[in-house]
């Protein structure tokens, strides 16, 4: 063959195959050349298909409102913010124009129990993903159920799910399933010495987190600190009742209910301690529940009414790298009474019937008692989080769902009024729901804002939730993992 010879060239791109002819002095550019070309052709026809949200207002938890935007998922993520159609749509994209509308980065709950009941346990995620929560921090349970439920709705439209599996108690468990009525979600740890095989076999069975309980001791409460620490895994946990919370909380990554700061606040805490600290020792039989129970009924409300502020400021500044999860939700379920609102009722019926007349029964015997009953923890758990937010203690969005007439999702909403009833901007509340929660699993670079390489789990509302965050709840649409919830 001479040189001037055309040959030919065979290539493929994906299952196709092509040939070319060409003279060889031109062989090798005209390839490439039609190579590339070729390959343009395909990604022009071949590319991924983007969801495009158009002329929307995103209020970022920490930048606040950005005005008439444009914002493109791809594959799970988002890979473009802009100004409004800075990005043309091809034929394959989803797009939505949202003008005057509100996008906000999906909302978290950092307190809920699956496991808790039942009988809700599989319409939560549905519920959840309805009230734009997407994402949750189940804080006790059976790490293999826990993990099992995970797996089967990681190829569905669900919540994404963190969990720390059961509750790490002492010889006494609180959460034990002797009674009904109350879920075994605790375990107990026997002994320091187990600390490091327990956190070891929960990280293995897929935690994410530990949770440490209220009755365990101060030595196998470090120790269980410690390999978490070991191990990469973060601390959620109640303050232990043979401890105090400044002497507990910077220990841990985050602290539950606003329980049992009060007694570290207290101008005679040193003595309300040793008095607990006896009743623990000395309890040699009966259950955890009643023994906590127990104390906090003693000791909570004395020590609210002998609050010594300059105290309490010694304690909260030992807090400020421990969120603080309050569930106002929930301590003030008995003063704020949820199901009193004018949405109350089309938000139960969402709940299976079974769940619906048992809470039924317990708003009937909670409105009988009204008159009796004592709101201070209520009116003291609201008053702590403007003391937070004045010694700059982080605070978390939870709601502890279902416990309490918690509807899931619908609580969460509820959450952020009442921390902004409380003292908080608006602004603060969401970043509460949003970047708090990711930056305790260590996921605030992918998780809890609208930006660009985060993940796209967004809620669209048609109100601005900046100047009122009741306007939460004004939700258009939601998206879970770059997919519009149907």
């Amino acid at each position: 063959m001479t040189s001037s010879t055309p040959k030919i060239y065979a290539y493929s791109i994906g299952a196709a195959q092509y040939s070319i002819t060409v003279l060889p002095a031109l062989g090798r550019t005209l390839v490439a050349a039609c190579i590339c070309f070729a390959l343009m052709s395909c990604s022009d026809t071949q590319q991924t298909p983007k969801t495009i949200i158009d002329n929307v207002n995103i209020v970022d938890p920490v930048d606040g409102l950005v005005v008439q935007q444009q914002v493109v998922i791809e594959e799970g993520n988002i890979v473009f913010i802009g100004p409004a159609q800075e990005v043309q749509a091809s034929s394959q994209d989803q797009v939505l124009d949202a003008a005057g509308q509100f996008l906000i980065p999906g909302l978290w709950d950092m307190h809920v129990h699956f496991l808790y009941d039942e009988a809700l346990t599989d319409i939560m995620p549905e519920l959840f993903l309805r009230y734009g929560v997407t994402s949750v921090r189940d804080t006790g349970g059976d790490v293999a159920r826990l993990a099992a439920l995970r797996t089967q709705l990681e190829n569905t439209q669900a919540p994404r799910i963190y969990f720390s599996g059961p509750l790490l108690d002492g010889k006494f468990v609180v959460y034990d399933g002797s009674d009904p009525s109350r879920p075994p979600l605790g375990t107990g740890v026997a002994d320091a010495d187990s600390a490091m095989a327990t956190v070891s076999a929960l990280k293995t069975a897929g935690a994410d987190f530990i949770k440490i309980y209220e009755l365990i001791d101060p030595t196998t409460y470090n120790s269980l600190a410690d390999a978490a620490k070991q191990l990469g895994m973060p601390i959620a946990s109640h303050v232990p009742l043979m401890m105090t919370a400044d002497v507990a909380g910077p220990i841990a990554g985050s602290m539950e209910h606003l329980r049992n700061i009060e007694l570290a606040c207290a101008e005679n805490w040193q003595a309300l301690l040793t008095q607990r600290q006896a009743k623990i020792t000395g309890f040699t039989e009966g259950l955890g529940y009643d023994l906590r129970s127990g104390l906090h009924s003693a000791q909570r409300i004395p020590a609210i009414k002998a609050y010594d502020q300059e105290r309490c400021n010694t304690v909260l500044d030992t807090l400020t790298s421990t969120i603080q999860v309050p569930t106002l939700r929930l301590n003030t379920v008995t003063m704020v009474k949820p199901f009193e609102r004018a949405d109350w009722p089309s938000a139960a019926a969402d709940l299976p019937a079974t769940v619906l007349d048992n809470w039924q029964a317990r708003i009937s015997l909670l409105n009988k008692n009204s008159l009796s009953i004592d709101n201070t923890f209520a009116e003291w758990s609201q008053f702590l989080i403007g003391r937070l937010l004045e010694r700059k203690v982080p605070i978390g969005a939870g709601t502890d769902t279902p416990i309490g007439l918690g509807i899931p999702g619908y609580s969460l909403h509820t959450e952020l009024a009442l921390l902004v009833d409380s003292g908080m901007t608006t602004q603060q509340a969401l970043y509460s729901a949003t970047v708090t929660p990711a930056k305790f699993l260590g996921l605030e670079k992918s998780m809890g804002q609208i930006k660009v390489g985060m993940a796209a789990d967004l809620v669209l509302l048609s109100d601005n939730p900046l100047e009122n965050i009741q306007h939460s709840r004004s939700i258009t649409k939601v998206m879970s993992k770059g997919l519009w919830v149907e």
